[in-house]
C-alpha cells in the first residue's frame, strides 16, 4: 500500500469518526426539543430501518425496555410528542467520547451522558448514563443501528433547572 493510499484511509476514518459523532450529537439535540407535536421524521432519519434502541441495567431496562426496528423506536418517541408535554426543559450533555471506525460501513462509540430535565409536573432531575452506540453507513450517511443506554445515576432536584430571574451582572 502506498503512502498516499494510507493517508486516504486515515482521512476517510477520521471523517467517518467525525460524522458518527455528529450523528449522535444531532440525535441529542433533537431529543432536547421533544414536545407536543414534535416532527419525529428528522429524528427517525438518524436510525437504520432495523435499529435497536434499548435501556440496560436494572433501572433503564425496566423503564425503557428494548425496541427493535425503526417503527418501534418511533412508537416509543411518539409518547413524548402527545399532550400533555412531558418536558418543560430537557438538555443533554455528552462527554468522554470514544469512537472507533470498524470498517467503511460500521463504527461504534461510547459516551457519558448527563441530562438535566424539568418535567411539566414541576419535578426536576439530574441523570447520567453510559451510551454504547453502533452505527452503520447507509446511503452515504452514518445512522444509529443500535443505541444502548445504561443508567449511572438519577437524582431528583428540588427546584426547576431554569430560574426566570435576571442573570446577575456587574453594575455599570
Amino acid at each position: 500500500m502506498t503512502e498516499l493510499e494510507q493517508l486516504r484511509q486515515r482521512v476517510t476514518a477520521l471523517e467517518a469518526a467525525r460524522d458518527v459523532s455528529a450523528c449522535l450529537h444531532e440525535y441529542m439535540q433533537l431529543c432536547d426539543y421533544l414536545d407536543e407535536g414534535f416532527d419525529l421524521d428528522p429524528l427517525m432519519a438518524l436510525f437504520t430501518e432495523d435499529a435497536v434502541w434499548e435501556g440496560k441495567g436494572k433501572r433503564y431496562a425496566a423503564t425503557f425496555g428494548r425496541r427493535e426496528g425503526r417503527e418501534a423506536v418511533r412508537a416509543m418517541f411518539e409518547k413524548y410528542t402527545q399532550p400533555p408535554a412531558h418536558f418543560a426543559l430537557n438538555v443533554h450533555f455528552l462527554t468522554s467520547e470514544k469512537v472507533k471506525v470498524l470498517s467503511e460501513t460500521e463504527a461504534e462509540g461510547t459516551w457519558v451522558l448527563l441530562q438535566t430535565a424539568t418535567f411539566t409536573d414541576g419535578r426536576s432531575q439530574l441523570s447520567s448514563a453510559l451510551l454504547n452506540v453502533r452505527f452503520r453507513k447507509e446511503d452515504e450517511r452514518w445512522k444509529i443501528a443500535h443505541f444502548c443506554t445504561t443508567s449511572r445515576f438519577n437524582r431528583p432536584v428540588e427546584t426547576p433547572w431554569d430560574n426566570p430571574k435576571p442573570l446577575p451582572v456587574p453594575e455599570e
